[in-house]
Order: C-alpha cells, then sequence, then structure tokens
C-alpha cells in the first residue's frame, strides 16, 4: 500500500514529488486484452498542465488521477491531448486500485467528477460503474460521417458522441474508417454498433474512435455505454445486456439501464505499478 505523504516527506525526496501510478487493463479478465488505463494516486492536485504531460507520456487513452477528499475521492481524465468529462474505463482501473491497492475496506466509492458524482460499488472481482444515462437522439449522418466509413449507417443518433448502427456484426468488425474525416466532426467521437452474431453470448457489439481526442481506436469504452445501453434498452424493451467491443484487443462489458443512470460492469487486472518522479513546482 502507498502512503504519498511518507513518500514526499522523507528528506532525501524534498526536491521531488513522488506519485504512484498503475496500470490497469480495465474490462479485462486477462493480462493483453480490455483497455489500459494509467492510474495516478495525488496527495493534492497538480497543476492541469502537469498532468496533461503525465497523460501525453504515459501515450495509453486515457490516465485518471483522484484525490481523496471527504468520505469519498474527487477524480479527472486526461487522454494524451486533452482533458475530459467522463471516462469509464479509468474511472472502473481507479476504482480497482483503491479497493485492491490503498486498504479502503468499503464496498463502495463516491467519486466527485465533472459530470457530478459517480458511484462505483464491488462485488468479488466484478466492478460496477453507475452512470448518468446519455440517451442518444436521431439525427441526420454529417456527409463526413457517412464517407469516412463509405456506408450510410441504418440510423444515425447523436449524444455525447454520433453513434452510427450497421446492419450487422461483419460491417462493425470490417469498419476502417478514414480518421483524418472523423477529426472533423463536432463531438467527441464515434461509436459504431450492431446486433451480435454471437447469438447468446452477446446482445450487441460496438468500436469507438475519437482521434481529435489523439485516440483513433478506444479499445474499451466505458462511457459509450452511458449511449449505447439507453438506445438498445429502447430498440429491445430489456434493461440488461452483454455487450462485446470488437477492438483489436476487446472486452466484454455488462450493462444495464436503470431509470436515468447505467450500470457497467466489468472487471480489470494489474499490469504495472511504478513511481513518477516530478520536481517540485
Amino acid at each position: 500500500m502507498y502512503d504519498n505523504k511518507n513518500l514526499n516527506n522523507t528528506p532525501h525526496m524534498k526536491k521531488t514529488i513522488k506519485i504512484p501510478i498503475f496500470q490497469i487493463d480495465a474490462f479485462a479478465g486477462e493480462h493483453f486484452t480490455g483497455n489500459a488505463a494509467a492510474v495516478c494516486v495525488l496527495e493534492e492536485w497538480l497543476p492541469d498542465n502537469s498532468m496533461q504531460a503525465i497523460a501525453q507520456e504515459n501515450n495509453l487513452s486515457e490516465t485518471a488521477f483522484f484525490v481523496a477528499e471527504g468520505d469519498g475521492f474527487s477524480i479527472r481524465w486526461f487522454t494524451p491531448t486533452a482533458e475530459v468529462d467522463l471516462c469509464g474505463h479509468a474511472t472502473l482501473a481507479a476504482a480497482w486500485c483503491i479497493f485492491n491497492e490503498l486498504g479502503y475496506g468499503k464496498e463502495s466509492i463516491i467519486f466527485q467528477s465533472k459530470s457530478g458524482d459517480l458511484s462505483v460499488s464491488r462485488a468479488n472481482d466484478l466492478i460496477t460503474l453507475d452512470f448518468p444515462a446519455d440517451p442518444p437522439v436521431p439525427c441526420a449522418p454529417p456527409q463526413a460521417l457517412i464517407d469516412a466509413f463509405g456506408v450510410r449507417p441504418v440510423e444515425c443518433l447523436r449524444a455525447m458522441d454520433y453513434m452510427t448502427v450497421f446492419k450487422d456484426e461483419a460491417e462493425v468488425a470490417e469498419a476502417a474508417p478514414d480518421l483524418e474525416l472523423l477529426k472533423k466532426l463536432g463531438l467527441r467521437g464515434v461509436i459504431i454498433t450492431a446486433p451480435s452474431g454471437e447469438g447468446e453470448k452477446y446482445d450487441f457489439v460496438s468500436r469507438f474512435f475519437a482521434p481529435k481526442y489523439g485516440i483513433n481506436e478506444d479499445p474499451v469504452t466505458g462511457s459509450a455505454y452511458t449511449q449505447l445501453t439507453p438506445y438498445w434498452a429502447g430498440r429491445t424493451r430489456r434493461k440488461k445486456f452483454s455487450s462485446r467491443q470488437l477492438s483489436e484487443r476487446g472486452g466484454r462489458i455488462l450493462c444495464e439501464l436503470r431509470g436515468e443512470r447505467v450500470l457497467i460492469s466489468g472487471r480489470a487486472v494489474k499490469y504495472m505499478e511504478g513511481l513518477i518522479s516530478l520536481k517540485r513546482l
């Protein structure tokens, strides 16, 4: 278990800040699958430009930073190029660290974030994120979106991201979009989705692209399920789903629509831990 105060108060370390860092494979049951996130355990907030520089140095799709505050924690997320308002897989990774590395004895965590209070709970090795639903609304597909994929989607919707619905899993798996065209779109990124062809194993599949934020394709995107879950609930009149994100690494997500909230569940494994050494500002 790491203790930031002891690390940073050691006499020979006074000229540097030592920050515990973990790399966690989120939405993964084994290493080298799911989505890798860096998690930095802070005693107090660093300047924004320092956190952005750390995220750029990590060069992962997301780096989460959290600080203990009151009975909970405050959390922020950075891609290699920008801060974002919500990130699912890095929140799951941060919760895994708190539950498993910091001696936290409770079964639930409240994160304060730019997207409001986020509750995370655990049951055995399954971690569940409780996020606000973000139901997408139908819209006309932008021409850049059609041109990027070379196919007109069955449906196009928008919320935090554009969501394009394809006819089947094969279209989702084979998609190779023009990333330069996707950068021209006004929203955070693009979700593509379709019913799963694996019958009882998964209900739907998806992929996620956000090149504007330095993420050409995200391996597993927890926040996308705040949009995907209400969409598929409306389409199927069901509440609970098992989904697979068809990135190269791949990942399994369990999701449930519960009123105006979405429960997003998955597992995580630790890949690496260490210390960041920064000059004291």
